[in-house]
């Protein structure tokens, strides 16, 4: 990204604040200089300046006539190195968190609007469920009881050799073996605990502005209609209290005003509630071990005669069990989000006290499931196996509930452009516990088909009896769901191919070509052709969603009625089903496995290619911007560092200099610039104008999220920053038009839309043929000069100079990744 090109008018001291968008950028291309120096930050995000531009405070008659560039380099916040790579094994709950802020918009309603949040972390607390039970699965029942009590299979692998119940050692005993693989499961919830607790220290707990910064004296107006935070607590100062607008904390002060949701100081602060939720999950996964643990045992003592003893500790470990897990939902279900203020409390006896007393009850579980059983012998599946039906059918219910929820907080505000009818965070919730099954069930199916050999698991014709049937099942509707997806793509593809036919007469108008040439009318009319595929997201998302719904409610059928997979379930049918049925089975068991397997190599080869490893940062840079208020195991939100330092930036440079700031943002920069404008104080918005191209605020942000980036959020940040331009392309399939009419004496947002490429053909100012740019490069438009200038001059001149004898930013560790550390100014 080439720096723009300095032409405003002179007002006294002015800043250019460059925020890159996804993928990443050096500082070398953002300022178009090799030679930059780190101005403040660290290696991890950091502000950079051209050596040239070091002291340019202190001589300001060098930039009369243009601002001074800075830019922001946020990119290792997602992709900065290669273990990151290995987060897309957590993209089920990285779907689910996104589920809990894809909220409509409403007014009011705020037990509707508790009870969306509750919704979507109980769906959250069930992928976490079914991940524990794919581990338990995999290494309890298929490894432990079925491998290794088959001597066949284990006597194929020397490594299970002293577990084999041919030998009749001391860990051939069937309970012993559990007891011994319930490390791995465990192993897992704690390796999860450790990665949200580490992420937890460098993201969630760098604290927003506070004092002067905030400038709580003089509160923001309200954005009209937006509601307030799922957990409202009391405000840092107290005025005319309001009603308060949702009751799910325990804070019971209504908050001073209602600010926009994303500029509410507690707004990318979430360290309360993400110790919440993580102490909970981490309950919840060490239970899920010791329920598999105990409800083997049971089983076993059911049917035997056991002796007092060992009852009564059956008996209370599976006390203990219930009751935990009731607390645990409590504590899912007691409190979202504060955000009306900084929340610096940590409930030590939920954060530190649940995880451990879970973590004392499995190892409880595990010793009384040791205890000497000596006529235990396993055969078939594990006790237990139907709980990858009851989570199913859990899912799909709190999906469908979370629908009607969405419905009707939707209903009283209607928007034709949100996305799904306000359908869209139960239709990714839904996309979240399908790929969480995909995920659990592929690493279950794969490792099957190895232990097994040469047969096929489930079939009856292997050495052991295979993972449950309802994984069978869920495996063999992905062939069937990819078939259905053939029709809304063929309607896509034949969609875009007309588009482009009509859009050549309006490239033609646009350029005003006299002499058209058809190849090159072609190429640009079926850009932007491509680029409006974006919008028809909604409705693929909305296809691929409900088809899971139902072709998941028909696996548990077909698995609970038949009670065998679906290549044996189809005996006795016509040839034709039973051919179908036999296919679908192994097919899909392959594609399930090849997909879990295609994550696996894929992160592999992101820790050792840089530019697979960018690729993948795509994806969290739109997917991790929200904080984690869902999923604490969920990759973390860089947002929650970089905001911060945005506004930590734009405050200490205007009230120091009295100047005037730019902050210029591409892509999904453009949407931490807006986020980051938020949440300045009245006083340092004045000073500062907003430039954003290629931006998704709109097209994807205000859809997807109305709740945050709706039209009314929109408009409010329109009239709390002093002037904001929004440039965009039709042959752009990420950003647009941000859709904000004038008002008053505010214009429009929207410039008129740029012309991609600048030139039709050859001319004597552009004599070789211009490149379709799409989404890039929107600096080396000249409209964006213009644009720029354009904002410079409608802010107030530069104020003078203050004396540096006020707060400073706290110290920030130095690490040196240029020639040299410049000083702050």
């Amino acid at each position: 990204m080439s720096p723009a090109t300095p032409d405003p008018k002179s007002g006294g001291a002015a800043l250019e604040l460059l925020v890159h968008g996804v993928g990443g950028a050096t500082a070398a291309d953002m300022l178009d200089d090799p030679r930059t120096v780190r101005v403040t930050g660290d290696r991890t995000a950091a502000m950079h300046r051209r050596r040239d531009d070091v002291d340019a405070e202190d001589h300001p008659e060098r930039y009369a006539d243009r601002p001074v560039p800075e830019a922001y380099c946020w990119s290792n916040l997602t992709s900065g190195n290669g273990t990151r790579a290995l987060w897309l094994l957590l993209l089920p709950f990285m779907v689910a968190n996104l589920a809990h802020w894809m909220r409509p918009a409403t007014e009011g309603h705020a037990g509707l609007v508790r009870l969306y949040g509750v919704l979507v972390r109980l769906v959250a607390l069930s992928l976490t469920v079914l991940l524990t039970a794919a581990a338990c699965e995999v290494a309890l029942d298929l490894t432990a009881w079925q491998c290794a009590g088959s001597g066949p299979c284990a006597g194929q692998r020397s490594w299970l050799g002293f577990l084999s119940a041919e030998r009749a050692g001391w860990w051939s005993q069937p309970g012993r073996r559990l007891a011994l693989a319930a490390l791995v499961p465990t192993a897992l919830v704690g390796l999860l605990w450790y990665l949200s607790n580490r992420t937890w220290s460098a993201y969630e707990a760098q604290r927003p502005p506070t004092g002067y910064e905030t400038d709580p004296a003089t509160p923001d107006a309200p954005a009209p209609g937006t509601p307030a935070a799922e957990a409202p607590a009391a405000p840092a100062t107290t005025a005319a209290p309001v009603a308060p607008v949702d009751t799910e904390a325990a804070d019971s002060e209504a908050p001073t005003e209602l600010r926009p949701a994303l500029g509410r100081p507690g707004f990318w602060y979430g360290r309360r509630l993400v110790a919440r939720l993580r102490a909970a999950h981490t309950a919840a996964g060490f239970l899920t071990v010791a329920a598999a643990l105990s409800g083997a045992a049971a089983g076993h003592d059911q049917r035997a005669l056991a002796d007092s003893a060992r009852e009564a500790i059956g008996w209370t470990v599976q006390s203990g069990i219930g009751v935990l897990a009731a607390v645990v939902l409590w504590v899912v279900c007691r409190r979202g989000r504060s955000e009306h203020r900084l929340d610096l409390r940590i409930e030590r006896a939920v954060v530190s006290w649940l995880p451990a007393t879970a973590l004392l009850l499995l190892a409880l579980t595990a010793v009384h499931t040791a205890w000497a059983r000596p006529g235990w012998r396993s055969s078939g599946t594990l006790p237990g196996d139907t709980v990858f039906g009851v989570l199913t059918l859990v899912q799909g219910g709190l999906v469908v509930a979370l629908g009607v929820v969405a419905l009707l907080l939707h209903r009283p505000r209607r928007h034709p452009r949100t996305a799904l009818y306000g359908l869209g965070g139960p239709a990714v919730a839904m996309l979240a516990c399908a790929l969480g099954g995909v995920m659990s069930g592929g690493v279950a199916q794969r490792v099957a088909d190895w232990l097994d050999g040469p047969g096929t698991p489930g079939t009856g014709d292997g050495l052991i009896t295979g993972p449950p049937v309802l994984l069978s099942w869920q495996a063999s509707v992905i062939p069937v769901l990819l078939l259905l997806l053939l029709i809304p793509s063929a309607l896509l593809v034949a969609r875009t191919v007309l588009a482009a036919r009509r859009l050549r007469p309006v490239v033609d108008a646009d350029y005003g070509t006299e002499d058209p040439d058809r190849l090159r009318t072609g190429q640009i009319a079926a850009s932007r052709a491509r680029a409006g595929l974006t919008d028809a997201a909604p409705v693929l998302v909305g296809v691929v969603s409900g088809a899971t719904l139902l072709l998941g409610a028909a696996s548990v059928a077909g698995a609970w009625a038949s009670d065998n997979v679906p290549g044996r379930a189809f005996d006795g049918a016509h040839p034709a089903i039973a051919s179908a049925a036999t296919a679908a089975q192994a097919l899909g068991s392959w594609m399930i496995g090849f997909g879990f397997l295609l994550f696996v190599t894929w992160g592999r080869r992101a820790y050792k290619d840089a530019s697979a490893r960018r690729t993948i940062g795509i994806l969290w840079d739109v997917g991790t911007f929200w904080p984690r208020a869902a999923h604490p195991f969920a990759p973390p939100c860089y947002a929650e560092r970089a905001v911060p330092d945005l506004t930590w930036r734009m405050s200490s440079w205007t009230r120091q200099t009295g100047g005037r700031l730019v902050i210029s943002g591409h892509s999904q920069g453009s949407v931490l610039a807006a986020a980051a404008v938020w949440q300045l104080p009245p006083a340092t918005r004045g000073r500062v104008a907003l430039l954003t191209y290629g931006s998704p605020l709109e097209r994807l942000y205000g859809r997807w999220f109305p709740a945050y980036f709706g039209p009314a959020s929109l408009r409010d940040l329109h009239r709390t920053v002093h002037c904001w331009s929004n440039l965009y392309r039709s042959t752009d399939p990420i950003g647009g038009p941000v859709r904000v009419p004038a008002e008053g004496d505010r214009p429009a947002v929207d410039r008129d839309e740029l012309l991609d490429p600048v030139a039709y053909g050859r001319t004597r100012r552009h004599p070789l043929p211009e490149p379709i740019l799409g989404h890039s490069d929107y600096q080396a438009d000249p409209a964006f000069a213009d644009a720029r200038s354009a904002l410079l001059d409608r802010l107030p001149p530069a104020l003078p100079r203050q004396r540096d004898d006020e707060p400073q930013l706290p110290d920030i560790p130095r690490q040196e990744t240029a020639p040299r550390q410049a000083p702050l100014p």
